[in-house]
Order: structure tokens, then sequence, then C-alpha cells
């Protein structure tokens, strides 16, 4: 025996499974539950600001009422009902009928994950390339991980993806012929970097995508939980064609009930119903109809509002937090909607290095090197705001920053750490996701 491991099973695997890794969030939520732990890691809805009372007799009847219809198996595609309840709710970023929005055109998902993974199974083989965000979704580089497909990621400002580097990507990728697939986008709130595609840089992105003949993939999980203004219309308000607009009900209402869905491209519709299929037959009925019954029976634009205001009041005590008691040189972005914040530390600081000594300071973040798909990203890390109450926000920043001081005065006494991985994989003379 020339070596052993601890997997038995590493000589049978699919050559799909073999690159696949756990992500950092996931990684961290066993520590981060603990109750000692100030945790801005995940990106936990606040459910108890929910209407809990209520929202319980909602799912008793559903069981007790239509438990007949409820709990026996679906259609692939989604009820009918739900569907026309989704479109409602596109309905308010202006995604309607006059943009070919329509309940045949809907595929109800598990959650936004499924939607991601369908599109990807849908559209990319083995060494295809996906352009996104530098930063992106960590669940969304599982995803296309696990199609063998390899992400280059294109630079962010303050108004999100800068069309330049968009279109050098795309040049770049022809110049190697490399087989680019789509564009996986977060314009709005984005996570983690908490930034939002500018109106003006829409309508170029969507310029450069067309005249490439690349799909565009437009994720919009916290498109409705704006604190400031309205945001941006969506890109799928302003295109028809070509561009698939993914969205999760996980965000505003219950994330627990696992509901998403998307809306493709007509021609596409069937491609993805037959798909969802194989994986899970139908989605769960009784899940549908607590999100239908949800939309049809109760206040959810209140509810909508509600989530705004405790999101404001979080976001804001995490900002105040974050300027008065961060070290000098760290930056961060300053989000007008969706649960996260992304900071920048002071050089010479890392991100995935320190977390063990922030978990001993009983503090939990995630570090920027889970968002790039060549685990770049150490000088940076993601805060979430929208689960702790702003008392919590204000003490988890304060052990952080004390955890940051002693790893300046370590750097002080021991010298200069290396600073590989500080950027993203876009190159060196390429702006970096320093985003503040």
């Amino acid at each position: 025996m020339t070596g052993t491991t601890l997997d038995d099973y590493t000589d049978r695997y699919a050559r799909r499974v073999r690159g696949m890794t756990a992500s950092e969030i996931r990684a961290l939520f066993a520590v981060a539950s603990r109750p000692e732990v100030v945790s801005l890691a995940g990106g936990a809805p606040y459910i108890a600001a929910l209407p809990l009372d209520a929202v319980g007799e909602m799912l008793g009847r559903l069981g007790a009422e239509h438990g007949t219809t409820t709990l026996q198996y679906g259609i692939g595609q989604g009820l009918p009902e739900l569907r026309e309840r989704i479109c409602e709710v596109m309905a308010l970023s202006g995604i309607d009928a006059s943009c070919g929005a329509s309940p045949e055109d809907v595929v109800v998902t598990v959650g936004g994950q499924q939607a991601l993974d369908l599109v990807a199974r849908l559209f990319l083989d083995p060494g295809d390339v996906v352009l996104a965000e530098g930063p992106t979704y960590v669940g969304a580089l599982g995803v296309f991980q696990s199609a063998q497909a390899q992400v280059v990621h294109v630079p962010m400002d303050d108004e999100g993806l800068i069309p330049e580097a968009l279109e050098a990507a795309v040049a770049d990728c022809a110049r190697a012929g490399r087989r680019v697939k789509f564009l996986y986008t977060i314009p709005t709130y984005q996570n983690p970097a908490g930034v939002t595609l500018s109106e003006e840089r829409r309508e170029r992105v969507l310029d450069i995508c067309e005249r490439a003949g690349l799909l565009v993939v437009e994720d919009d999980p916290y498109g409705q939980l704006g604190f400031e203004s309205e945001a941006p219309r969506p890109l799928r308000a302003r295109r028809r064609d070509g561009v698939f607009y993914l969205s999760t009900f996980s965000k505003t209402f219950a994330p627990g009930l696992r509901v998403g869905w998307i809306l493709a491209p007509h021609a596409v519709r069937d491609k993805l119903v037959i798909a969802s299929e194989a994986q899970i037959l139908c989605p769960s009925g009784y899940a549908q109809a607590a999100v239908s019954t949800y939309l049809g029976t109760m206040p959810w634009r209140e509810q909508l509002k509600v989530y705004r205001e405790v999101y404001r009041e979080r976001r804001d005590a995490m900002l105040t937090a974050l300027a008065d008691l961060m070290p000098a040189g760290t930056t961060w972005t300053r989000p007008a909607g969706g649960l996260f914040v992304w900071a920048t530390l002071p050089e010479g600081l890392d991100s995935k290095a320190m977390m063990p000594r922030a978990i001993a300071a009983r503090v939990a973040y995630v570090p920027g090197t889970g968002f790039y798909a060549d685990g770049s990203g150490s000088g940076h890390m993601r805060l979430n705001f929208s689960f702790p109450a702003p008392e919590r926000i204000r003490e988890g920043v304060r052990r952080l920053a004390g955890v940051m001081e002693q790893d300046i005065a370590m750097r002080r006494v021991f010298g200069q750490v290396s600073q590989q991985g500080r950027r993203g994989q876009a190159g060196a003379d390429a702006p970096g996701p320093d985003l503040a």
C-alpha cells in the first residue's frame, strides 16, 4: 500500500465531483450559530418580523382544510395560481406584460439555488466560461464548479459591474479561444458587495452582451429590499430576449419554504421544466400553496415595508459601528438595500487567516476568499446586518475591530504578510474589488 485516504470512494467519483469543495459559509454555520458568538456571517432574513401567529394559522389551515391537494404531487412547472402571483410580484419591479412577462414562462423552483442549477444544466458544458462579478455569490460559484465551468470575474466599483472591464473580459476570452456562455450578475444590492449597478450601466451591459451573443442570467433576490429609493428597473424589464430572471421568496417571506422561480425566454421554458422534473419531479405543493396563500390573503406589500425599515435600522447600526470602531485603513461599501456590507481590510491583513482569532473572540464573518473562484479576496470580508439586533451588531463590530487591531500590532512586530489574493483574477492592472 502506497498511501491511504479517508474516502474509500475517491476512485469511483465522476470527474465533475473531483473539484467540489465546501463553501466558506457552510463551514462557518456550526460555529456561528452558537449563542455566545455574534454572527455577522450568514445572510439569514429576520423572520421574527413576520406576523408569525397569522402565518402559523394560515399554514395550519392549508394542511387541515386543503391537505388532499397541498400534500399531493403537483406539476413540474409549478402551480398556475402561484405563477400568476409571481407575475404580480415581478410587476412591482417593472417586469410585467408589456415586456413579455407571463405565468406561462415562469418555472417555480426549490429556492433560487435550484434556479441557478437548472440554468447551468441547460447551458454549460465542461470548460465553458461564465462571466461573473468579482466578488460574486458563493452559491453560484458552487453551481458553476459542479458544471465544470470556469468563472472569469469582472471587476466592480461603487456603481456595480464596470462595462469596460466586461468588454475586455469578452475580448480576452475570444482571443484565447474560450467559449463564454453567459454573464451571471446580481445587479441590485449585490451579494456580497452590496453595490447596485447604475441606471446608465445597465443599458451598456445589456448592449455589450447582445453584441457578443451572450445570455444574461440576472439574479435578483434583494431587489425589493431597498432602503432609500426605488431600485433601478431590472435588466429583464429592459430586454426580454436572452435574459433569464431568477428570484426567490427566501428574502421577502420565508427561506424555509424553499420557493423561487425563473422567468425564462419562452423557447427555453419546456427544457427548464424537463430538467426540473428530472431533479425533483415537482416542487413542494404545500410550500407553493403557502406562498400563494400568503400573497393572496395577507398584506405582503406592507410586510416588505416592515422588512425595509428593520434592515435600514440595522444597516445604519453597522455603518455607524464601522465608522466608530474600525482601525484606520479599513473601508467598506454603503449599501442602499439588501443584507450585506463588503469591507476592505487595512493593508497586510488576511481575512481567512484572521478567522480563528475572530471565532476565539466570539464574532463571525465570511472571508472574502469565498466569493472568488480562484480563492483570492483575502483582503476583504462580508458582513451581514439583517439578522443580529442593532446592539449585537455594534458588539460584533467591536469584537472584530479588536481582533484586527491585534493583527495590525502583530504585523508591526513580525513584518508584512503576503498580499497574494488581495485582488481578483481580472488582473493587476484592472480595478480591484476595493469597492468603498
